[in-house]
């Protein structure tokens, strides 16, 4: 400690105020590393809750006094307790969703509930169950369900239920084809209800799935199919990243009703058939008197004038049923108009003779392989006015973008690299505290032996008068020495007694320099700036 304080009274006021603001900034960046080193690293809990349920959780953390920190709509905890706290307020029922479903039920009482109340806590419970079964997809975040019952009135009558899905997605807009399923799954849980009457509404894109978009995204989500499925067929041959595909679908987008009725007079079927046929007979008697020999055959009679006639008559209808053919065509929206694909497939490398790859088009049999294999995936139809365009071309070489994604080394290691720079960080500025605070303050200060001082400035005449070593010695030369205009130095009545009783005084004057060495370096201080200004 008396090193310390003397070399504390040792320094001048500007280097006291550096050594001060240094020992601070010191302390405070090591009370800062140590707060780092010392705080747990926060991962999140959970993210995206609702007002009550968050409230609930960070209710349970405090009762089991762990340390939380709520940013924004997220609860973060310490790494090491995050599964454990999951686990545990899992099995407590936590975070409640806020939508509840038949539990509604079990509140109600047999007495003092009526049907209306039943019906409604029902229907709650209803809407309550086909929220929780659709929040469950994971590109759902919230969803609402609104159920319009017509209820059990009897004098209703050509009244359908009705529903209105309200979802909030975790990124991005919901396919069509998954509205499409909210659809039929609102519907199948109401009795009497259909997909038709079921409406899904997006906060971020509104309506979907509605009548006026559905042939647009059925036409997009079928190209997208037909294109997958020729990219997989052509790189099954020509390799991954050396076929490009796209499909363009022309679809109908107006409902057509064509009704035909076709007559061909050429065919024809007999339904029935009418035959009639008629048969008279007549006979006419000669005039004159009825004898015997008129009624003999050989007798006068036949000579007699009389006359008999007999007339068949015959008719035949037939009816003939001509052949008619009756088409009625309705053409629904979502029908392909006409289909066009253009497929791009990258050329063949032929090493050359110099060692360096040569890309070539490919051969026409394979193209026309490859073209067979494309119209069969398509459903190509020449009828309808499908297209098909097949090149083979050289595809430009495209640089690498970026660095790929790898695992380093500390993350497979496992370490916390925040942490470890944590304690590297604390160990330098401990280490710079040591060797270059701590380790000068305590350490002795050398005294050694005093420099040589250079010689004070002289004329010419003094120089030639002067030895040959110009050095100061620390001896006083008092043959030039004017003793009458040296200040007043207590003991110089003794040294001049001592001069007078034959002592040597330059012996003297190196006692009395050894006695007052402060007094001796100020004469001496003095002096040397005194011939600085005169020079």
């Amino acid at each position: 400690m008396q090193n310390i304080a003397t070399l504390w009274t040792a320094l001048d006021a500007r280097k006291r105020i550096v050594i001060i603001l240094a020992a601070i900034a010191m302390f405070a960046a090591v009370l800062g590393l140590s707060r780092m080193a010392t705080t747990p690293s926060m991962t999140l809990l959970y993210a995206g809750l609702e007002s009550g349920p968050a409230g609930d959780v960070v209710r349970a953390l405090e009762q089991r006094g762990v340390a939380y920190e709520v940013r924004g709509g997220a609860i973060f905890v310490e790494a090491g307790q995050r599964d454990t706290l999951r686990m545990t307020l899992a099995s407590e029922g936590l975070p409640s969703n806020s939508s509840q479903g038949y539990e509604l039920l079990d509140t109600l009482s047999g007495f003092g509930t009526t049907s209306q109340m039943f019906d409604a806590a029902y229907w709650r419970a209803k809407e309550g169950e086909l929220a929780r079964t659709i929040v469950s997809n994971p590109a759902i975040a919230s969803a609402r369900v609104h159920i319009a019952n017509t209820g059990s009135n009897p004098f209703q009558r050509d009244v359908r239920p009705t529903a209105s899905v309200m979802i909030t997605t975790a990124g991005g807009d919901l396919p069509a084809a998954q509205a499409k399923a909210l659809k039929f799954l609102v519907a199948s849980a109401v009795a009497g209800l259909t997909a038709e009457d079921v409406s899904v509404i997006d906060s971020a894109g509104g309506l979907i799935g509605g009548a006026e978009e559905a042939p647009s995204a059925l036409g997009e989500d079928r190209s997208e199919a037909l294109r997958q499925r020729v990219q997989r067929l052509l790189e099954a041959r020509v390799g991954p990243g050396n076929a490009v595909v796209e499909v363009s679908v022309d679809t109908i987008k107006t409902t057509e009703m064509i009704r035909e009725t076709v007559i061909d007079p050429d065919s024809r079927v007999a339904i029935s058939v009418d035959t009639e046929e008629r048969t008279n007979s007549e006979a006419g008697a000669a005039g004159g008197d009825v004898t015997v020999a008129s009624n003999l055959p050989s007798g006068d009679a036949a000579a007699d004038g009389g006359s008999s006639s007999r007339t068949n008559e015959t008719r035949e209808r037939i009816n003939y049923e001509v052949s008619q053919t009756e088409r009625e065509v309705t053409q629904a929206p979502g029908a392909i108009r006409r289909l066009t694909v253009a497929v791009l497939v990258n050329g063949t490398r032929t090493p050359g003779a110099d060692g360096t790859d040569t890309n070539a088009p490919r051969s026409d049999e394979e193209m026309a392989a490859l073209r067979d294999l494309v119209a069969s995936a398509v459903g190509f139809d020449e009828a309808r006015g499908d297209v098909i365009t097949l090149k083979s071309l050289q595809f430009e070489p495209q640089g690498v973008l970026g660095t790929a994604a790898e695992p380093s080394l500390w993350m497979s290691m496992g370490l916390d690299v925040m942490s470890l720079i944590q304690a590297a960080v604390l160990g330098l500025v401990a280490l710079g505290l040591g060797l270059f605070v701590i380790r000068p303050i305590l350490a002795q200060p050398r005294i050694g032996a005093p420099a040589a001082l250079e010689a004070p400035r002289r004329s010419a005449s003094a120089q030639a008068a002067a030895p040959a070593s110009d050095a100061l010695t620390g001896e006083i030369d008092t043959s030039e020495m004017d003793t009458d205009s040296l200040p007043v130095v207590s003991g110089r009545a003794a040294i001049a007694a001592a001069t007078d009783a034959g002592d040597d005084p330059v012996a003297r004057l190196r006692g009395m320099i050894s006695d007052r060495q402060d007094e001796t370096v100020e004469i001496l201080r003095s002096w040397l700036e005194g011939e600085e200004e005169n020079a």
